[in-house]
Parts: C-alpha cells; structure tokens; sequence
C-alpha cells in the first residue's frame, strides 16, 4: 500500500486526536490509495483537492467525534454522503455502531460502498435513495452541507429515534461553514454550533462548524 507523503501528515493528526487499534490505522492508510483509485473513474471529490483528502475530507468528518463519542450500538444516517462522507470516517472510528449512507447519485453510492467493502467495514450500508424516501429510525442524523438546515431538518425529523442511548440527545450533527445566523436562527434556543478550531489548527478549518440540534 503506497502512502503519499500528504496523507502520512493527515494519518498523524488522526493519531494524535484519536486512540486507534492496529486495524483501524490500516484502514485510515488505505483510504488515500482507494479515493485516488476511484476519483480517477468517478470524480467524487475535486480532482485539485484530492491531495487534501485528509484534512478536508476525513479529519473534517471526524470532527463529529470530538463533540461526542458515540455510545456502541448507536445508529446512523448519513444523508448525502457522497463519496463517503462523514460515514466511512466515522464508521471506522466507530466499529460498533451502525451506519446507513446514502445519497441521491448512485455512482457515488457506488464508490462509498466499494471503499467500505476494501477496507472491511461490517457496520455500513450504502444506499441510493433521497432522504424523504428513507423510513427508518436513527440515533443520529449526520451530514456534510447538503442543504439549509431547516430543509434538512423537514426531510429528517422523521427518522430520528425517541429512544436515547447516549450522552447528547438524539438528533442531527452536521458539518457546515460560513456565516449561518439566518439558517440556523429559527433553532437558536437549542442548537449548539462548536468551532472545528477547538479541535483541528488547520486554517481550512476558520469558520466552519459542527452543529449539533437535538430533535
């Protein structure tokens, strides 16, 4: 398995933030080879950005999992997902949760699915399908900017669990960026936005959040 030197930086900074078994570090080192391999048939992520993949795409991801640790046996929605994102970071940092990807676009589906499969996640299900066609309950809804959070909250509301198992209520976590007073104002008495700063020094990393609203 050949590392660029890129990635050997990101998979630093995913050891330093994170205690990790043998085998996850063997997953998060075949990640920059699989998404190289795949980008070059299916363009998932932007062909001048893929030397980023690290820190703009997998560190991003998992800055949910410095906001909370989830608890084994939890459960989670991936709502456009695109190549993977945040689930397949998640999932591997999570073995003993469950997580359900799924997206609009069915090659991008595709490439989630294959990059589970090479590394050997058990815990992920990759699925095309819009979010309003999804039926089934989560603990978690997580997403990536994929559109306004009071569309996202209409469309997902549904699926979130009554049924609490961890330290936060059950709700949605999502990774956004810029200025979000208007889309998050009808939320503001319980919605809590955490600057990815706290965690991760990057600059890429000025103003952009995890937004976390229990439902």
């Amino acid at each position: 398995m050949n590392i660029n030197e890129f990635d050997k930086i990101g998979l630093e900074v995913v050891k330093e933030h994170f205690s990790l078994t043998a085998l996850q570090m063997e997953q998060f080192s075949q990640l920059g080879e699989l998404y190289r391999d795949w980008n070059s048939k299916i363009n998932v992520i932007s062909r001048k950005d893929i030397d980023n993949l690290f820190p703009h795409h997998i560190i991003h991801s998992l800055a949910i999992a410095k906001v909370l640790h989830f608890e084994p046996g939890t459960t989670l929605l991936d709502v456009g997902t695109g190549g993977g994102f945040p689930g397949i970071p998640l999932a591997i940092l999570f073995p003993d949760c469950q997580f359900t990807l799924i997206d609009s676009i069915g090659k991008k589906v595709r490439v989630a699915s294959e990059v589970a499969k090479a590394i050997g996640l058990t815990n992920v299900r990759c699925i095309q399908e819009r979010a309003e066609e999804e039926k089934g309950l989560f603990d978690f809804v997580i997403s990536r900017a994929v559109m306004p959070m009071p569309d996202l909250v209409k469309l997902v509301r549904k699926n979130v669990s009554k049924k609490h198992q961890n330290a936060m209520p059950n709700g949605l976590m999502v990774l956004k960026g810029g200025k979000l007073e208007g889309e998050l104002h009808e939320f503001k008495k319980y919605v809590e936005q955490t600057l990815i700063t706290d965690f991760f020094k990057d600059e890429w990393y000025k103003e952009k959040y995890v937004i976390y609203l229990p439902l």
